[in-house]
């Protein structure tokens, strides 16, 4: 309570007074400033051809920086090293599934039997190297998947991302999902 009216007081005895700094000084230092500090270009338009247009066109192509082209970077790091794979197993998983859905929801009107039983049956009737081989099809890209999703996760918190280490990590990802695509699909 005390410290309430100490600061209640002093603001009085503040707000009584006329300080000079508020009337004066300010007000001077306003009008001392210019009002506009942005920057002003005259714009000129002129007329031109047609040629004249695709000369300037080309002169201002020739200053403009070149993007990096896909040849510059290093395929054992981007393509084998698992950034594309990454994406185009992802893509082949949900592609996969949209089919599959489709033709689920469809089958009914079309007549086709794509029910667990018959797909059982129909996959229980093939010879064994197509049953492996159907297999690792789908095994392969899903271990891939998931050791190389860790490994980007690694990346998103900023393990790993010396090249030495980045490469052998891609043939680390490369070996384990083959041998256990291998296993799913011959063992499993």
């Amino acid at each position: 309570m005390i410290t309430q009216r100490a600061g209640t007081t002093a603001l009085r005895r503040v707000a009584g007074k006329s300080n000079g700094f508020f009337t004066t000084n300010v007000a001077k230092l306003a009008l001392a400033q210019p009002l506009s500090t942005t920057q002003t270009r005259p714009v000129a338009t002129q007329k031109m051809t047609f040629a004249d247009e695709t000369e300037l066109l080309a002169k201002q192509r020739l200053n403009r920086p070149v993007s990096p082209h896909l040849a510059i970077y290093d395929k054992q790091q981007t393509w084998f090293g698992g950034s594309i794979w990454q994406r185009i197993t992802g893509s082949a998983f949900s592609g996969g599934m949209y089919i599959f859905a489709t033709a689920y929801l469809v089958a009914p009107l079309m007549g086709w039997h794509l029910e667990s039983a018959s797909l059982a049956a129909s996959f229980g009737a093939l010879p064994l190297a197509v049953k492996g081989g159907l297999k690792f099809l789908a095994a392969w890209p899903f271990t891939f998947h998931a050791f190389n999703g860790v490994r980007h996760i690694l990346f998103d918190i900023g393990v790993g991302f010396k090249r030495q280490t980045v490469v052998k990590t891609g043939w680390y990802i490369w070996g384990a999902s083959l041998v256990s695509g291998l296993y799913l699909a011959f063992f499993f």
